[in-house]
């Protein structure tokens, strides 16, 4: 049976222990993680936690609605046991009716039929680094190459155990200017998590320094079981005319190939991105992102108003 808990009602280790024997539990799932991104995060729990969904919600203008937090990609139902399409779906039918408006991510492996849902596939791309990187460079594209050979004249150094501080401050002073959705309480949650994940052993830093020993770019990556995720990243202007994040992940690559590892590029529906992505030879999977509606149309209508009119003032 699948029962809906709040936050005080959750028996975090046994969420865990869920999580880590779960065949696709991602490191976004964990208690500690979901406590940093979402304070106040419910759930629902199949059974003695056979199967769990994390539930983060939020109100406005009175409306409980389900929303996806900030820095994880994907969620969704996790489970020790087979994961069906019909599972997945008695899951979604029984998040409770308070809920008027749902935007969110499940898993990869979360397949999911059609329901009184909208559902949209998303873009990921991952790439096995297993081989070894002499193939795994065989697979990069003739421009990923190129660009590669001018970070090297450039003459970049990489650099490991960086304070995440400093990729974040790269990132904002960059391109964080024109991203309005990011906040500075959304940048303290990464820095937690980041020192956090570092004491556990799941976060790795690095930072590419120019052949004037500046920092022109910097990526945090995250553990999550057999995969490392991709998780944040900051870049210069400098460092963008070098190729430094080319470089940057090439030189991961390059550090972990030949291991049992997956790099999850964690993303992107970004043309430009997915683009930059492929380049490195990954792979295209994709994870739904539900969206559902339950709000009287008069209401809905009002909302809508309320959008528009705030757009034109």
């Amino acid at each position: 049976m699948i029962k809906y808990l709040t936050n005080s009602e959750i028996d975090k280790k046994k969420w865990d222990d869920c999580v880590r024997e779960s065949f696709n539990g991602i490191i976004y799932s964990y208690s500690w993680y979901l406590d940093i991104v979402a304070e106040n995060w419910q759930a629902l729990v199949e059974d003695d936690y056979e199967r769990i969904l994390p539930l983060v919600s939020g109100n406005k203008w009175n409306i409980d609605y389900l929303y996806q937090p900030v820095f994880t990609q994907q969620l969704g139902v996790i489970s020790k046991n087979i994961l069906t399409e019909d599972v997945v779906s008695s899951f979604l039918m029984a998040i409770p009716g308070k809920f008027r408006f749902a935007e969110i991510n499940l898993n990869t492996l979360n397949k999911i039929k059609p329901g009184n849902y909208k559902i949209i596939h998303w873009q990921n791309f991952e790439l096995d680094l297993i081989n070894s990187y002499e193939n795994l460079y065989k697979g990069y594209s003739t421009n990923l190459k190129r660009n590669l050979k001018k970070a090297e004249n450039a003459g970049l150094t990489i650099s490991k155990n960086i304070k995440p501080d400093e990729i974040i401050d790269l990132f904002k002073s960059n391109r964080g200017r024109k991203i309005k959705s990011l906040r500075e309480d959304h940048y303290q949650k990464l820095k937690r998590l980041s020192y956090i994940g570092i004491y556990k052993g799941l976060i790795l830093t690095y930072g590419i320094y120019s052949n004037h020993n500046q920092l022109v770019a910097g990526a945090i990556f995250a553990r999550s079981k057999n995969k490392m995720i991709f998780l944040f990243s900051g870049l210069s202007e400098e460092g963008k005319e070098s190729h430094a994040i080319a470089f940057l992940l090439d030189s991961f690559i390059r550090e972990h190939s030949q291991q049992n590892l997956t790099l999850d590029f964690e993303g992107s529906n970004d043309p430009n991105l997915a683009r930059f992505y492929q380049s490195y030879g990954s792979s295209l999977c994709t994870y739904p992102h539900i969206k559902f509606n339950r709000l009287p149309m008069i209401t809905r209508l009002t909302l809508s108003l309320i959008k528009w009119v705030r757009k034109i003032i």
